[in-house]
């Protein structure tokens, strides 16, 4: 199953640290009977070393030049669910390879993307003032994932399985793998 131009995705799910990219991702992937694949996985597997040892090692720049790599590589070769990292966004040539997607931005409050997060020191742009930086990536980055997307959904004080049900859902039946009948067997109604 492939996306909508035959080859690539059948979604891309961008948003923010803590909207639930991964946790959302798989379970619509196992509902639409696709493969997940996170390109931060797909960082780390190229580097050969942790996000925050790249960031800390080689640099921010760095980071997102194998960031760049790994989401015009899985853009090409995945057909199942693809969610990229919080700022593969920032870049133009990804943008533009976005066009012609289905895209979907998962939306999330400061408070809820806060506690969601913690303190996780695998984010290495969130140290210091959790708050503080989550409003900065927001202010900076919500108009680039607004332009990438097709659809919004805002996850905040929900349930994974609630907003990936809406994320199916919202999808048009063109963005959905398969005729409709094997749309139903896969879809969050069906159980």
């Amino acid at each position: 199953m492939t996306g909508p131009r035959g080859t690539g995705p059948v979604l891309v799910l961008v948003g923010p640290p803590g909207a639930g990219k991964t946790t959302v991702g798989r379970l619509v992937a196992e509902w639409l009977g696709v493969g997940f694949r996170d390109t931060d996985d797909d960082v780390v597997a190229l580097a050969g070393k942790s996000v925050p040892d790249i960031f800390v090692d080689d640099g921010e720049a760095r980071f997102r030049e194998l960031e760049e790599d790994a989401v015009d590589t899985a853009l090409r070769v995945h057909g199942g669910v693809l969610a990229l990292g919080g700022g593969a966004v920032q870049s133009e040539r990804t943008r533009r390879r976005l066009s012609g997607q289905h895209v979907v931005f998962l939306s999330v409050d400061v408070t809820n993307a806060a506690r969601r997060v913690g303190l996780n020191r695998d984010r290495p742009l969130l140290l210091g003032n959790i708050r503080q930086q989550l409003r900065a990536l927001l202010d900076a980055r919500i108009p680039l994932y607004q332009e990438v997307a097709n659809i919004t959904v805002d996850t905040s004080g929900r349930e994974p399985a609630e907003v990936a049900a809406e994320v199916v859902t919202g999808l048009s039946s063109a963005a959905l793998p398969g005729p409709a009948a094997d749309r139903s067997e896969h879809s969050p109604e069906a159980g």
